[in-house]
């Protein structure tokens, strides 16, 4: 079998707005083989760059596009194939958009195998620690209190074990990042886990210190990413400082990053993106260096189902896997870009699909009618 061709689709709903929900747009990776067989895979970054990354005609022998860096290639190389990418993309790539753009072909690549050989993924990576997952609830952080316990009173009669409220209008000071945090808490009552995902806005590590002690007495699981992924000494600081969870990882790629987190940093939970991090290839691998130091894994899968089963099959073969972050944010692309998606049951638990490959299937009057073209 060999690798025929790869199409990068953006797709995006009519109307963008300046807000951190990554589910507004995306990219779907389409990798075609000689024998019939297509894997699909999903890209969260930034569209217009992934697609020229993947489509860029090559200029010398170390700086080509990744469709013809892998067209004639055996998926089943998929490390080899891996490799390749990385060297030959070595001008423009190593880390940020080139590794996100690889992700989505990897994530095809993982596809095509299991629907050659007829398993899901999870059953490539080692096999199944769980049929099941429970899941949190993942939205952005509203500015006022009835929205709040709007999103409270939604979710959490349904099934979701905790939630997640993140961007948004975190940010603007201390003290409202506080009031906002007692809010949710109020609002969710004692029991449900809330987390806090910053969103990188926190530039004094005293102050995120601080804060982070105040969250502690409201219960906070965990503080996600206060820190740009560069800005390593300060999350040195803070995880050293404090004994609030702090997790990270949904913007960075490749072994050598998460090693500077995982090792270097003393991060409590890890959250590689599989439409990021380096794809399937990339995560399986954090996982190991995660269950090394004793830390979980958690998923970043903030986009449509397409990520969300890449995610649950890596989870699946995870023995350090804690939860699915189920992205609550009612886009069109969240809810309907794949068939038949994913349903969380009154336990607060998704099943892991079962079916060859990811496990979805693309709805493609849908990927049509939000073709950007």
């Amino acid at each position: 079998m060999k690798i025929t061709d790869v199409k990068a689709i953006i797709v995006k709903q009519p109307e963008i707005s300046m807000i951190g929900d990554g589910s507004q747009d995306t990219v779907v990776i389409k990798v075609m083989t000689d024998e019939g067989i297509t894997g699909i895979g999903e890209v969260d970054s930034s569209p217009y760059v992934v697609k020229s990354i993947v489509e860029s005609p090559a200029s010398h022998m170390v700086c080509m596009g990744l469709r013809d860096i892998i067209v004639g290639e055996d998926p089943f190389d998929v490390e080899k194939i891996w490799y390749k990418m990385y060297n030959l993309a070595n001008y423009y790539g190593r880390r940020s958009a080139a590794i996100h753009a690889m992700s989505g072909i990897d994530m095809a690549i993982w596809d095509i195998l299991g629907k050659k050989l007829g398993v899901p993924v999870h059953k490539l990576l080692g096999g199944a620690f769980r049929d099941k997952i429970p899941a949190y609830c993942s939205v952005l952080m509203p500015d006022n209190e009835d929205e709040i316990k709007r999103i409270a009173d939604t979710y959490l009669p349904q099934g979701y074990t905790g939630i997640k409220f993140g961007w948004g209008a975190l940010g603007q000071s201390d003290k409202r990042d506080l009031e906002l945090v007692k809010m949710c808490r109020k609002a969710m009552g004692d029991d449900p886990q809330l987390m806090i995902d910053v969103g990188m806005v926190w530039r004094d590590v005293k102050s995120a210190i601080r804060l982070c002690k105040e969250f502690e007495q409201e219960n906070v699981y965990w503080v996600e990413e206060p820190f740009t992924p560069d800005d390593l000494e300060a999350y040195k600081r803070l995880t050293h400082s404090v004994d609030m969870r702090i997790s990270a990882g949904e913007q960075v790629g490749t072994m050598f990053e998460f090693n500077e987190l995982i090792a270097g940093c003393g991060i409590d939970i890890i959250q590689p993106d599989i439409s990021r991090c380096g794809g399937i290839t990339i995560a399986k691998k954090v996982i190991d260096m995660a269950y090394l130091h004793k830390i979980p894994v958690i998923p970043h899968a903030f986009k449509t189902g397409i990520l969300m089963s890449a995610s649950l099959q890596v989870i699946a073969a995870a023995p350090n896997a804690l939860w699915l972050e189920y992205c609550c944010q009612e886009t069109v692309l969240s809810k309907n870009l794949v068939k038949k998606h994913f349903a969380i049951d009154d336990k607060g638990f998704v099943n892991i699909p079962q079916k060859p490959g990811l496990g979805v299937e693309i709805d493609e009057e849908v990927l049509k009618r939000y073709e950007v073209k």
